[in-house]
C-alpha cells in the first residue's frame, strides 16, 4: 500500500476476477483417514525479474511457497517473497524446503499430541511425515549427511531439520514437476494447468 504500481492494480482485477467466476464452486474434503501430515514445497527463482523494475532488489527475490496436507487434504498453506536473496536455485530451492520444515514438524508434533490424549496409541496409527521436492540439488543436500563446502552459506540458518531426517521423523522423496501442487503458490500458471493443479490440490470441486 506504500508504494501502489499499476501491476498492484492489475494483480487485485485479476483476483476479483477469479473470484467472480468462481464464485458457484464449492469444494469437498475426502480425508484418506490416515494421520499423515504431508507437504508439496517449491521455489521461483528471482521470479520477478521481468516484472519489477531490474535497478529494484525487489527484482531478484526469489518466492517460496507451500501446502501442508493433513489425511491428504490441505491443512496450511503459504506464498511470500524470501526475506533475503538467494544466490541460486538450489540455495531458493532449500531455503523454501527449510521454511516449509518450519510448518511441518510442529503441526506433526501436534497431531501426535492430540491423538496421545484422546487416548490413541501412536503405535496403532500412521503418522509419518512425507515432504515432496521436484528440485534433484536440494533434495540431495537435505538428504546428505553434511554440508559441502560450497552449500554452508546456508547450513546454519536452514539445516536446523536434518535430525528429524537422520531419526526418520521426516521423509524427504522427489516428485516431478507436473505433480508439484506448490506450483499454484510460487508464480502464475496457464489456465489448463491451474486447473489441473486446483483440482489436485483440494481432491474435489463441485458446483455448488
Amino acid at each position: 500500500m506504500h508504494c501502489a504500481k499499476k501491476s498492484h492494480e492489475d494483480a487485485i482485477k485479476q483476483i476479483c476476477q477469479y473470484l467472480h467466476g468462481t464464485k458457484n464452486c464449492g469444494l469437498i474434503f475426502t480425508p484418506t483417514g490416515q494421520f499423515t501430515v504431508d507437504c508439496f514445497v517449491d521455489a521461483d527463482f528471482a521470479g520477478l525479474w521481468t516484472f519489477e523494475d531490474d535497478q529494484d532488489p525487489v527484482s531478484i527475490k526469489s518466492r517460496t511457497g507451500y501446502v501442508l496436507m493433513f489425511g491428504r487434504c490441505p491443512l496450511l498453506w503459504m506464498s511470500k517473497l524470501l526475506t533475503e536473496i538467494a544466490l541460486s536455485t538450489l540455495e531458493a530451492e532449500y531455503i523454501a524446503l527449510s521454511q516449509s520444515m518450519q510448518g511441518v514438524i510442529p503441526t506433526k508434533t501436534l497431531v501426535e499430541e492430540l491423538l496421545l490424549n484422546l487416548g490413541v496409541s501412536l503405535q496403532d496409527v500412521s503418522t509419518h511425515s512425507t515432504i515432496f521436492k521436484d528440485n534433484s540439488g536440494a533434495l540431495t543436500l537435505a538428504n546428505s549427511p553434511k554440508m559441502t563446502p560450497q552449500s554452508k552459506q546456508i547450513g546454519i540458518k536452514y539445516h536446523f531439520f536434518h535430525e528429524h531426517i537422520k531419526w526418520q521423523m521426516v521423509k524427504i522423496v522427489c516428485v516431478s514437476s507436473d505433480l508439484q501442487k506448490a506450483d499454484l503458490f510460487i508464480k502464475g500458471l496457464a489456465v489448463p494447468k491451474f486447473q489441473t493443479m486446483r483440482k489436485r490440490l483440494v481432491v474435489h470441486i463441485v458446483q455448488i
